[in-house]
């Protein structure tokens, strides 16, 4: 790896191109991945990849002028400095937020690295171009501005981010809900029955983390084997289970921890205060994403949470 002042003028217009080419196949690829969810803004994008290629010509013809045809393979990740970045195939499904967010760093990292360039350069003709280039990297963030306003006017932009957040709803928040709930209200019965029953604080614990864990796995494989989400729109099934087995594991484990005290009353104590901050959570989530009215939602997780709650009691005092 070299440093950016080590490299010459022709090093210079070779990594130029390359960066050119690489970021035009960047913004296709994203426009490809864009295109079926985010049809407005994957157009964006192939015109963003189109003026990509317009810029990798001008650099062509001034080094085909100045040094022949042969190109040295020079790129990005050959230099210090520069920002290593995944190819678009290799990360997660990126919300739309995101894509945009990575358009703004690419574009500002190369106008950065015009500027520099032709500031080095000694050829009146190569200075010429990159200071070009630069200027045309900054005009490109208002071409991104003015294709954004073609492609993404108001109302399809606020339908693509109702669409995204719908996404992000169903595949990460109502999972991991369900996941909350079950760990948080399936375990209590056991556990209280455990600590009733038995009188030791250790024996509910490990009724407590065997529940949690055993509900954990079961809820995960539960959710992972219900759909594929080809259809549904819920994302991908492995991402689901993970996150409704972990979101189960940590209902359940949150008001098992307290049977750790040796005093059964003061772990009887700190269980009900951490159950109390459960089951607000959960009226809280159900609340902010699921449309429920907040004394709906504490109602009905209330109820659920003290038959539970009252079920094991029974058990554990008979």
């Amino acid at each position: 790896m070299r440093d950016f002042s080590q490299l010459s003028e022709r090093e210079v217009l070779a990594l130029a191109i390359g960066a050119e080419e690489e970021d035009g196949r960047i913004y296709n690829d994203v426009a490809e991945r864009l295109r079926e969810e985010y049809p407005a803004s994957a157009q964006m994008f192939i015109d963003m990849a189109a003026e990509e290629n317009e810029h990798r010509h001008k650099l062509l013809d001034l080094y085909r002028e100045k040094f022949g045809e042969h190109i040295p393979l020079i790129r990005r990740q050959d230099v210090r400095g520069f920002l290593t970045r995944k190819p678009v195939w290799q990360l997660p499904k990126p919300s739309i937020d995101d894509i945009r967010s990575l358009v703004e760093s690419m574009e500002a990292e190369t106008q950065r690295f015009y500027r520099l360039a032709a500031s080095r350069a000694t050829d009146v003709s190569i200075r010429k171009l990159l200071g070009d280039l630069a200027e045309a990297e900054v005009e490109h963030e208002h071409r991104a501005d003015e294709l954004s306003a073609k492609n993404l006017p108001d109302k399809t932009r606020r339908a693509e981010d109702i669409h995204a957040e719908r996404a992000f709803m169903l595949q990460y928040i109502q999972p991991g809900l369900v996941g909350l709930m079950d760990g948080s209200v399936s375990t209590l019965a056991p556990i209280f029955a455990a600590a009733f029953s038995t009188g030791h604080p250790h024996a509910a614990f490990i009724v407590g983390a065997a529940a949690s864990l055993g509900a954990g796995i079961s809820m995960g494989f539960a959710e992972a084997l219900s759909d594929d989400g080809s259809l549904t729109g819920r994302g991908t099934p492995y991402i689901r289970g993970v996150v409704t087995g972990l979101m189960t594991t940590l209902g359940g484990i949150g008001h098992t921890l307290p049977f750790l005290i040796p005093s059964l009353h003061m772990a009887l104590l700190v269980a009900f205060c951490v159950v109390a901050v459960e089951l607000a959570l959960i009226s809280w989530i159900r609340w902010k994403f699921m449309d429920t009215s907040p004394i709906r939602a504490t109602l009905q997780v209330a109820l659920g949470g003290a038959l539970v709650f009252a079920t094991g009691v029974l058990i554990g005092a008979g």
